[in-house]
């Protein structure tokens, strides 16, 4: 018998495990990342647990961009830069996943150069920094 288990995203989705979340709506939803690329670098996830971004239906991908692009919007605001960065890799977690982040220069979209161990205040200012960036533009 095959079990289809929860993506870890799934799991952020629905409480079972902690996420900082930016953005909600019946759809779509935003939290930071646990490794930032830099300070602000923020998912933005459907609720459906859809793998790979070809797959998506056309209007929920459209959904899924126009909510990136709020978050892109709210990350330049809140973190000083003019510019925002968008990556779709769908290779770490099996559940469609679109990274934004703050980017001054193209060293700032690399994997790499993760920080593995933000400190919680750090994750926290940014979750707080980013909701009222959100709010400011609403």
């Amino acid at each position: 018998m095959l079990v289809i288990m929860a993506t870890v995203f799934t799991k952020i989705i629905n409480g079972e495990l902690p996420g900082r979340f930016v953005y909600e709506d019946d759809d779509i939803v935003a939290f930071l990342t646990i490794q930032p690329m830099t300070p602000g670098h923020t998912l933005v996830v459907p609720r459906a647990e859809i793998d790979n971004w070809q797959d998506i239906d056309a209007p929920v991908f459209a959904r899924v961009m126009e909510v990136a692009q709020l978050i892109g919007k709210a990350v330049c605001r809140a973190f000083d830069t003019e510019r925002s960065g968008v990556i779709i890799a769908g290779l770490e977690v099996p559940h469609l996943h679109v990274h934004v982040f703050p980017a001054r220069d193209l060293s700032d979209f690399g994997f790499a150069n993760v920080d593995n161990n933000p400190s919680p205040e750090s994750l926290d200012d940014a979750q707080r920094k980013i909701k009222a960036a959100i709010a400011e533009l609403s």
